[in-house]
């Protein structure tokens, strides 16, 4: 009796906190889950289990449900906020936030960079004499997109990148080819073609995820005792390339720069 009496009472499980309890459970399921359809999605189309149309809108389901998830999540950390509740269902409710929010992040902002780049995959420096491919047009056979440069892309990549230029250097072009096919090397792209005679280089890169593979003419032309860096990036499938054939010239062009000692 002596010993009951110290002891002091439990207190009870709040049906909020119950709830919650559920609900963190039931937000961390949706949140593997959807992690998983994401990141196996990718390598699925690249074993071909998966047809691509049905791969890329595995990817928008997932996205899709881990932001129910992460709401239910946050539903769940606000009931169980109160004292009653345990803190490790707490601990349970933050950590399906946090993997619904991580998942949900990617598939978003590839929908922010579908409404707000150019619906392109086409890139070059050089919009009016674009550098054209040789040595990988036997590769592209099968390809979805014409490996002939669209004058019509030229207006979209001026609106939409105006800074993709080409790099002007005051070294040799023999020493700028070198620099160029080190950095292509460097970027772990697979060079197909490398011309030191002819001052131009084709290569192939493949994404991590899909594996899908966009291929790189590089042209260095000799201007005024310096050189003259072109680089055109084209996809092989895909209406837009969500800025990715932008971001690969940008930072070629800045290893190249970087390389020959300029700023």
């Amino acid at each position: 009796m002596a010993v009951a009496a110290l002891r002091s009472p439990q207190p009870r499980t709040s049906a909020a906190a119950s709830a919650g309890r559920l609900f963190a459970w039931l937000a961390l399921a949706v949140g593997v889950l959807s992690a998983g359809a994401a990141l196996l999605s990718g390598p699925a189309y690249r074993v071909e289990l998966l047809p691509l149309s049905l791969a890329t809108q595995s990817v928008r389901w997932a996205g899709t449900a881990a932001v129910g998830g992460a709401a239910i999540a946050l539903l769940a950390v606000l009931l169980t906020l109160g004292a009653s509740a345990r803190r490790r269902w707490r601990r349970r409710a933050w950590l399906a936030l946090v993997v619904n929010v991580v998942v949900a992040a990617g598939p978003l902002y590839m929908y922010h960079q579908l409404q707000n780049q150019p619906h392109i995959h086409d890139i070059s420096t050089d919009t009016v004499n674009p550098p054209t491919f040789e040595a990988v047009v036997a590769q592209r056979r099968g390809a979805r997109n014409p490996i002939e440069y669209v004058p019509a892309s030229a207006a979209e990549q001026r609106r939409g990148y105006p800074d993709i230029v080409p790099l002007r250097l005051p070294m040799a072009p023999s020493v700028v080819f070198d620099n160029a096919e080190r950095a292509a090397r460097t970027m772990g792209w697979q060079v197909v073609a490398a011309a030191p005679d002819k001052l131009r280089l084709e290569a192939t890169d493949t994404t991590l995820l899909f594996g899908f593979k966009d291929d790189i003419v590089v042209r260095i032309t000799p201007q005024d005792g310096g050189s003259v860096v072109d680089v055109r990036s084209l996809s092989r499938l895909g209406g837009s390339d969500f800025g990715t054939n932008a971001r690969r010239v940008r930072a070629y062009l800045k290893r190249v720069a970087t390389a020959s000692g300029a700023p």
